[in-house]
């Protein structure tokens, strides 16, 4: 089993993960991560978070998603991006981000986690 990377750090602006390094915003799942740009989806704090941004928490085997909605729930996620999740038969939560990240370290000891973790508003 492909562990999922851990959150090390996490502060406005700033979040780290093993192996990963630091940026703003990250996309991790079971084997790896990396930062997340929301330009390459076009993704915006509204609608939010898009099927097409959860596609490769999907693709590399994440049993369970979780999203962050920003440190003062700011970012949004698009109902069908909770559909797609669901069609996947994957479990999803949808936290402020300190929580997000705190869950998702929980979740990555035993479980093939994947996240996206906004680090700011």
């Amino acid at each position: 089993m492909s562990e999922s990377p851990r959150i090390t750090h996490l502060e406005w602006g700033n979040i780290e993960a093993t192996g990963i390094g630091a940026a703003k915003d990250l996309k991790l799942f079971p084997g790896g991560g990396r930062a997340w740009d929301w330009l390459e989806t076009g993704t915006r704090h509204s609608p939010g978070i898009q099927p097409s941004d959860v596609q490769e928490l999907i693709d590399r085997g994440s049993e369970i998603v979780v999203l962050s909605r920003g440190m003062h729930l700011v970012l949004q996620t698009k109902p069908e991006t909770l559909v797609a999740l669901e069609a996947a038969n994957i479990e999803v939560h949808v936290l402020e981000t300190r929580e997000a990240a705190a869950l998702y370290n929980e979740l990555a000891q035993t479980r093939r986690v994947g996240g996206l973790f906004h680090s700011t508003c």
